[in-house]
């Protein structure tokens, strides 16, 4: 069989499994819809693949956020869910609990017998063990005044035998100290701030959601030991291995400007036998800007320092290092030899710079890659392996497919890729085997994939996929891929329901780089109409997943349009008004979009882009600003809550400002929109959350009150109990965000088939 027409096959496959039911008629996608939509949160997969466990929800379960606490350690946003313990042979599945409830952290025993759970539940989480075999949950009790840790996402974990569990707790009287310290923060009466202070006050408290102490609980008799007194854990968290507990302690001395929420730690040791932290081992001290990668059962760790690689064992002793020379000076030197050789002569001679992918499961081997490729390094010998080939030409290697690890085959003789194509929805799972050096193709078709999960013999796959625009469903695979099937079908009831087909546009912006956006079509849309289109921007898109929103647009009669920007450092203003309108040129030369209908919108930085959007040009009819700042000046050291992202931003990462607001205050006033309103001719929707300490709403309300000064045509909607984004402290905020969306659009657009589609007030158009 071709490789034509094996993709063709499992698009046919695809378009089988997804396409509408015969003689059932398309109702439209309604908010109603978007608040019912099934989302497969997470799951875990038992040692021998037998069986799952997976939590379930819909949009309806992350309702009645309150974003006043935000920052507050002790606080726990909704999220019901529903688990399922699923059998992976038959697909029979059973309801754990009665409904949707609060829960935490799944984590299945080694020996496939247990699994643990922590729910939230009036106002704590709580430990359940359930019973595979006899079918129920014991909720074992922990000593008086513990709390077991859970709002920052801690799990418990288990010894290698299954006889125990390790929890992470809290200290008597933690949740009271941690509550009158953000009382303090937001009510005062008298708050005062110091430049002294090692940390800013909002990290400091962030800080406090990390102080742990560590128990051990018997599964069998129910007994509890402590294992390590209250300790700030550091980003690499606490597992146990071999026998021992291997934790990182934070030893941060002050807030970093360098690293969001950077922190330093120190990998250590004790025996979980007998455990004596005044007798703990150090293994590594962990700066704020290195990253470890483990294996699976935390035993082995590498790491990337200055472009080399470097691995060490929870055995002790220093890390070893597997790229680059031993001895100082003997790569990279200049030498009498090689005075007066040309540039590109001494750029070949410059050493390879790795980045570390993964360590092998008994930690034998570094998955590591270079421009050259991905390579198998063995630590004992350090022999490198080309595994997998990337173009020399560096404009070939920016489009050549992708291949992230998934993992190893038990016996290690075999690594999984997931594969993905940067030119076309081309996507898959490939298996490089070692004997050969051959590298296989085991799935591959036009659909999304994530959540990889592999069990512990190897036997058994579990995944999430999607066809385009649909929603994730949940499969089971066997090793090679043979026998995918579906588990869980999330959203069977969208089968009677009017989704846009998609279609995956390349263009060339104004420096002739070629983009891709993804485009999603209306409802019912005949070739050669020319229709309303919003353009919907962040950063880059590439796939064509499901978006409420988009769907609602798209049986209101627009088009949606996702364009990709090239950013440039300095310059992302420039770099939008490049992209963006050279996708508009594309879709309006092809008979696609009316350019006397055209709209703009995004949430986040994507509402920052349509700011800065609207003041450069005046070819959109309508835009929509949620949550996006307006004013780079007065956002630069706002948003306390999230210590200094707000700087960091603009000066290191999203924002590519690339400097500091002193450095180069000219480019923070370029990019300040509202520095710029008289230039804005196209009717702006602000959407804001009073609670949003991301975006604070105040920076957004500058622009409504300058155009609102100039005589422009603007609206502003404030929630007052509402975050970033869309608002979720009640369903008829949902309703009403989803709703002025469309009827701001229907105002400035006017899409030719849009009629009321409202379902039980759904307010959908």
């Amino acid at each position: 069989m071709t490789r034509r027409s094996m993709l063709a096959s499992a698009l046919v496959c695809t378009l089988l499994a997804t396409a509408p039911t015969p003689g059932v008629a398309q109702r439209p996608f309604t908010v109603d819809d978007a608040l019912g939509l099934q989302t497969i949160y997470g799951w875990e997969i038992s040692p021998d693949g037998s069986w799952i466990v997976a939590s379930v929800g819909e949009l309806r379960g992350r309702i009645g956020v309150n974003a006043h606490r935000t920052g507050d350690p002790t606080y726990v946003n909704p999220s019901a869910t529903r688990l399922w313990l699923i059998n992976t042979a038959t697909g029979d599945r059973q309801e754990l609990f009665d409904g949707p409830v609060e829960i935490g952290r799944i984590r299945t025993s080694p020996t496939g017998a247990h699994f643990a759970v922590t729910r939230y539940r009036d106002g704590a989480y709580r430990l359940g063990i359930y019973d595979v075999e006899r079918g129920r949950f014991e909720w074992p009790s922990l000593p008086d005044g513990t709390r077991l840790a859970g709002e920052q996402g801690q799990s418990p974990i288990w010894s290698s035998d299954g006889s125990e569990l390790f929890l992470q707790v809290r200290a008597d009287g933690w949740a009271e100290a941690a509550q009158v310290e953000f009382d303090r923060l937001t009510r005062g009466p008298i708050t005062v701030y110091r430049g002294d202070d090692p940390f800013l006050a909002w990290e400091a408290l962030r800080r406090q959601g990390a102080e742990v102490a560590v128990l051990a609980l018997n599964v069998d008799d129910g007994s509890v030991r402590e294992i390590l007194p209250p300790t700030q854990l550091g980003r690499d968290g606490l597992a146990v291995a071999e026998g021992r507990l291997v934790y990182a302690e934070d030893v941060t001395e002050k807030t970093s400007y360098d690293v969001i929420f950077g922190s330093s730690a120190e990998i250590r040791t004790i025996d979980a036998a007998q455990p004596d932290p005044e007798a703990a081992v150090t293994l590594l001290d962990v700066p704020e800007n290195r990253r470890l990668t483990w294996s699976r059962k935390r035993t082995h760790y590498a790491y990337a320092d200055e472009g080399d690689v470097y691995f060490g064992a929870i055995t002790g002793g220093e890390p070893a290092r597997l790229t680059g020379s031993d001895e100082e000076g003997e790569e990279g030197d200049s030498s009498e030899d090689g005075e007066g050789e040309d540039e590109e002569e001494d750029a070949e001679d410059e050493p390879e710079r790795f980045n570390v992918q993964g360590v092998s499961p008994d930690g034998a081997s570094v998955l590591a890659s270079t421009d050259a490729g991905i390579w198998l390094i063995d630590v004992e010998t350090r022999e490198r392996i080309l595994v997998i080939e990337r173009p020399e030409d560096e404009d070939e290697r920016e489009t050549a497919p992708r291949y992230t690890l998934l993992d190893w085959s038990p016996d290690e003789a075999a690594i999984y890729f997931q594969y993905a194509s940067r030119t076309e929805w081309d996507r898959g799972v490939m298996r490089w085997d070692r004997s050969s050096g051959d590298l296989r193709e085991l799935m591959r078709d036009e659909r999304i994939y994530s959540g990889f999960a592999l069990s512990e013999d190897g036997s058994t796959w579990v995944y999430r996929a999607a066809s385009g625009n649909r929603p994730y469903d949940l499969y089971v695979a066997s090793a090679d891929f043979s026998d995918s099937r579906r588990l869980v079908e999330s959203n069977p009831a969208l089968a009677s329901k009017a989704l846009g087909r998609t279609e995956l546009i390349d263009y060339l912006d104004v420096d002739g780089d070629r983009l891709y956006g993804v485009l999603y079509y209306p409802v019912d849309y005949v070739e050669g109409a020319k229709v309303p289109t919003v353009f919907l921007v962040y950063e880059t898109f590439f796939d064509d997943r499901f978006n409420s929103t988009i769907a609602l647009l798209n049986n209101a009669g627009y088009a949606v349009m996702q364009p990709s920007v090239d950013l440039e450092i300095g310059f992302p203003g420039e770099a939008w008004l490049k992209g963006v309108t050279a996708a508009a040129n594309t879709l309006i030369e092809r008979g696609i979009a009316d350019p006397d209908r055209l709209g703009v919108h995004g949430t986040s930085y994507g509402g920052y882009a349509t700011n800065l959007l609207v003041t450069q040009t005046d070819r959109f009819a309508a835009a929509i600003n949620i949550s996006g700042k307006v004013d780079m000046i007065s956002f630069y050291t706002d948003s306390p809550r999230l210590g200094v992202r707000n700087i960091h931003a603009p000066e290191n990462s999203q924002d590519r400002i690339g400097a500091t607001l002193w450095e180069q205050p000219h480019k923070y006033i370029a990019h300040s929109a509202v520095m710029f309103a008289d230039r804005i001719d196209t009717p702006l929707l602000l959407m804001t959350g009073e609670q949003d300490h991301n975006v604070p709403a105040r920076t957004t309300l500058e622009m409504y009150y300058a155009l609102r000064r100039l005589g422009k045509d603007v609206e502003w909607v404030n929630y007052t109990n509402g975050g970033h984004g869309m608002p979720r402290a009640t369903e008829a905020e949902v309703r009403d965000y989803y709703a002025r969306i469309l009827e701001w659009y229907d105002r400035h657009l006017g899409a030719d088939d849009a009629t009321a589609t409202t379902e039980q007030g759904g307010g959908a158009r």
